[in-house]
């Protein structure tokens, strides 16, 4: 039997870490595809840089720097868009087999308008980028849209609150499909649409930092679907016959597992993943919002004396245009959550978690991510892509994202490395024994960023960065390596040189 090097040790490998774990002894097949990602925002820095605009994240942190863990903003970040082929080169040593990046919508249009010319330069650098990539024998996975949205956008008709945003979209993506068209084969529209328009449009957590749970994030939703839609069509009808690509939305989700065996425990786990992943998935893959989505939030709405529901009808034509805009699916997964069936909230509470309606809790007995806030819970993993297979029809699976963050800042994270592990043997089980039609892994991150409204106090990266050496700031503390870019752990660089097998 033949093999070679792509992406993480071997499963022999990591139970020498643990040698209690239960893991498989699979290998990938030969066409799995594994790689890393980043997006723009937390890498690139450089944010007013060679015509780029200011974004709502720029706006957001720099206005508002309270609501940043570390009062941090994006500022430099990782500075990529000066450090880019270092990046390259990371990227090259672990052998992947594809890089997923996103493009800055304000670096190529710098008020969000496909009113003039390109930016040169934001054009110039993403060119140099994909083809060093390529050149490298490296698949670029690009995203168009990963949360950065251009503040004129904003400020000018509500960003994605307006259906205005859905054509300004769409002009921006024909864009990209023509600038980068040659050297890109994997497009994505919009990452994780429910980060989108829950945290920016609902809670208000995130940018651009709208609070309007129950209406906002539901009509964020709608237009964040059709802008998705109008994009793949236009790809679909004027590039893909020359340049072969395939498009696909990214949506991330949580698993729910339920907590007993009782059908209300198992009714709320169904209704709890129909609202996190269905209610972007659903219309894309099977047409409408889910049944249970529209029917819990029309009959809140109704109750609290609403003419219509909160929650925006789809049209036939809308639908139509919606449904069948996927080449394959996407999934985000970091963690997983306990659910049962729970009391009916107020109707006076529009928030999507009153019109979810479960009790959701993390178990004590899960271990927890560095911050706490993500449960560390395997089995979610293989459950989740088993629903996916059977709520959608069996498409062709790709993890866009997974990982585990730490804040101590350490170079030996063995606990990561548990993390991948019993993330990756789920997902070969889900392979090997549950006929999951999955194709392709995507750790998340290739290095650490500036990760949102944690700022730099969230490391998720297989390198290390010494933000104190590109930033000059001290919150970090004292530095571990002289290199502002260093692999974490000796147990990592033998997984950059030794990376999982996959079988010819």
């Amino acid at each position: 039997m033949a093999c070679k090097s792509v992406l993480f040790v071997t499963l022999g490998f990591l139970l020498s870490f643990c040698s209690t774990a239960k893991v498989n002894k699979h290998f990938f097949p030969q066409n799995f595809k594994i790689g890393v990602a980043n997006a723009a925002a937390q890498i690139e820095g450089a944010w007013n840089e060679d015509g780029k605009g200011e974004t709502i994240w720029d706006r957001f942190a720099m206005s508002r720097p309270e609501r940043i863990f570390d009062h941090s903003s994006p500022q430099v970040a990782a500075d990529s868009y000066h450090k880019w082929r270092e990046d390259v080169e990371m990227v090259k040593e672990m052998g992947v087999d594809h890089y997923r990046l996103s493009i800055a919508w304000a670096r190529i249009y710098p008020d969000g308008y496909k009113t003039e010319e390109p930016n040169a330069k934001g054009v110039a650098y993403y060119k140099n980028l994909l083809r060093s990539l390529r050149a490298l024998g490296i698949e670029p996975m690009v995203t168009l849209y990963h949360w950065d949205l251009p503040q004129k956008l904003q400020d000018d008709f509500g960003g994605w609150l307006s259906p205005k945003i859905v054509d300004i979209f769409a002009d921006y993506a024909r864009t990209c499909f023509e600038l980068f068209g040659d050297e890109v084969k994997w497009w994505i529209t919009i990452n994780e649409p429910k980060q989108i328009c829950e945290a920016g449009y609902g809670t208000g957590v995130f940018a651009p930092g709208i609070v309007s749970p129950g209406v906002g994030n539901y009509k964020c939703a709608k237009n964040v679907l059709l802008a998705h839609a109008k994009a793949y069509h236009i790809y679909d009808k004027e590039f893909r016959k020359k340049n072969q690509g395939k498009v696909a939305i990214v949506i991330d989700s949580n698993w729910s597992e339920p907590a007993s065996a009782k059908p209300e425990d198992q009714e709320a786990s169904e209704r709890a993943l129909q609202f996190t992943y269905g209610l972007y998935g659903n219309p894309v893959f099977n047409g409408d919002w889910p049944a249970v989505v529209k029917e819990r939030v029309a009959q809140r709405s109704k109750q609290a004396g609403l003419k219509e529901s909160r929650l925006p009808a789809l049209t036939k034509e809308e639908i139509k245009l919606i449904k069948g805009t996927h080449d394959f699916l996407c999934i985000n997964h970091y963690t997983s959550h306990m659910v049962s069936a729970w009391y009916e909230a107020p109707v006076t509470d529009t928030s999507l978690t009153a019109d979810i309606g479960v009790n959701d809790w993390m178990p004590k007995e899960w271990p927890r991510g560095g911050e706490g806030w993500f449960s560390v819970w395997a089995p979610g993993m293989r459950k989740l892509l088993n629903w996916l297979k059977n709520t959608y029809n069996n498409p062709e699976i790709v993890i866009t994202e997974n990982g585990l963050s730490d804040n101590t800042g350490t170079l030996e994270d063995d606990h990561r490395i548990n993390y991948y592990r019993d993330y990756l043997s789920n997902c070969l089980d889900a392979i090997y024994i549950d006929n999951v039609n999955l194709t392709g892994y995507t750790a998340w991150s290739i290095l650490d960023d500036w990760e949102w409204s944690t700022g730099y106090h969230s490391l998720i990266g297989m390198y290390k960065v010494d933000f104190n050496d590109l930033t000059g700031l001290g919150f970090l503390g004292s530095l571990l390596h002289t290199s502002p870019k260093s692999p974490r752990t000796a147990a990592w660089q033998k997984i950059l040189e030794n990376v999982y097998i996959k079988q010819k």
